[in-house]
């Protein structure tokens, strides 16, 4: 990314880029592991970057986390341990923690200066999730916990960063084969996985070792605006018949949870496995 005439642009694909005005720079650094920069803008609130690439913003980071918490937490039913790999802004915890059945939470992230900041520049994602003492949080990297854990958890969410530098190891057929062995009876993986259209080969990647670890296995959509290109994926994966939980048991379970979500519904958590054609060439055959 570079700031240039009040502007940051994000050029992370080689043929598409966004630019997102900079009302006011409010925290660059760069860590042992990244470069880190929060800014002010006018539509989405407090922005943060990665490398120059938007991890979340104020204004619809709740799309993404929503998405990628309620729907493996209601399909499964009965979720009471749940592991989110990255995930360092607490979005991803304060979601997780509104279900007052999930008992644990253990937050694996690599980079403790994201937290601290994000503690401090972004207190509106983690809304106190950080202060939950359901939440264990472990700075380490997170291919090596899902190697060398032992526990066992009823959902799995990767919140990663973009396959690329200390995220790239968080794609591999190998971290989603020890994930896979980390999940309980019924358990389920759900992983970001980027943009179909601009990023087809993430997407088929992932399906592909999916396809081979696991029973049921795809994917389901949502569009978040500042992840420009077109809907984004989040891979899918269990030994269970959780996708198939009807519509109705679905807000049943919404309804008890006492959750009031700004994007989630139960019809959109069931409409959102539907797939367009071009989302559907992207899955492995055979």
């Amino acid at each position: 990314m570079s700031l240039r005439d009040g502007w940051s642009f994000e050029t992370l694909h080689a043929d598409y880029a966004q630019a997102l005005k900079v009302e006011t720079l409010l925290y660059d650094s760069e860590t042992e592991h990244q470069r880190l920069r929060v800014f002010e803008n006018n539509r989405f609130g407090r922005v943060l970057t990665l490398d120059g690439v938007v991890q979340t913003t104020e204004g619809d980071n709740f799309i993404y986390h929503e998405m990628l918490t309620h729907v493996p937490i209601l399909a499964h039913g009965a979720a009471r341990r749940v592991l989110i790999v990255g995930g360092g802004d607490g979005g991803m915890a304060r979601e997780v923690l509104r279900h007052a059945d999930v008992a644990h939470v253990t937050m694996v992230e690599i980079d403790a200066g994201v937290v601290e900041f994000s503690k401090q520049y972004l207190p509106g994602l983690s809304q106190g999730a950080f202060d939950d003492p359901r939440l264990e949080l472990v700075i380490a990297d997170g291919a090596d916990y899902m190697r060398s854990a032992r526990e066992s958890f009823d959902v799995i969410i990767i919140d990663s960063t973009d396959p690329v530098g200390p995220g790239e190891v968080l794609f591999t057929d190998s971290f989603y084969g020890h994930a896979r062995e980390r999940l309980a009876e019924g358990g389920i993986l759900v992983t970001q996985n980027g943009v179909p259209f601009l990023q087809p080969d993430e997407l088929t990647n992932t399906l592909r070792a999916f396809k081979a670890l696991f029973r049921d296995w795809g994917c389901y959509l949502a569009s978040v605006p500042s992840y420009a290109g077109g809907p984004m994926a989040f891979g899918w994966a269990t030994d269970g018949e959780a996708r198939r939980t009807p519509v109705d048991v679905l807000r049943r379970r919404y309804e008890a949870a006492g959750l009031a979500c700004d994007y989630y519904t139960p019809e959109v958590h069931r409409a959102a496995f539907a797939l367009p054609g071009y989302v559907r060439k992207l899955l492995p055959r055979g």
